[in-house]
């Protein structure tokens, strides 16, 4: 089992920065795989950045250019630095682990930070 605590969420104004980090319980080198996603009021959840274990990256569309993801391994954490924010990046931001047993994936979440952009 992994336990993911997120932290940095929080108010800022358009074109402002954050930085969400993404404590893991246990040691996340051989993680398959961690990842941000968000969920807006009414809409459903996505993704929003994805990193594997050998460090390749995945953004979605909206977020490329703006948002990076990186990995501390020996910090066990992930963190979304999140430049040039828009207030349609309001959202509560969830991390995830998927850890791979076997054939069978596992995926973990935290309990979310809540991100809001606005003036």
């Amino acid at each position: 089992q992994v336990q993911l605590v997120e932290s940095g969420g929080g108010l800022v104004q358009p074109g402002g920065s954050l930085r969400l980090s993404c404590a893991a319980s246990r040691n996340i080198f051989s993680i398959y795989a961690m990842g941000w996603y968000r969920q807006a009021p009414g809409k459903q959840r996505e993704l929003v950045a994805a990193i594997a274990s050998g460090s390749s990256t995945n953004y979605a569309h909206s977020v490329k250019g703006r948002f990076t993801i990186s990995k501390d391994n020996a910090k066990n954490t992930v963190y979304l630095q999140m430049n040039s924010l828009k207030p349609e990046d309001t959202a509560v931001y969830y991390c995830n682990a998927v850890v791979v047993v076997g054939a069978t994936d596992y995926n973990y979440w935290g309990q979310g930070t809540q991100v809001t952009v606005s003036s």
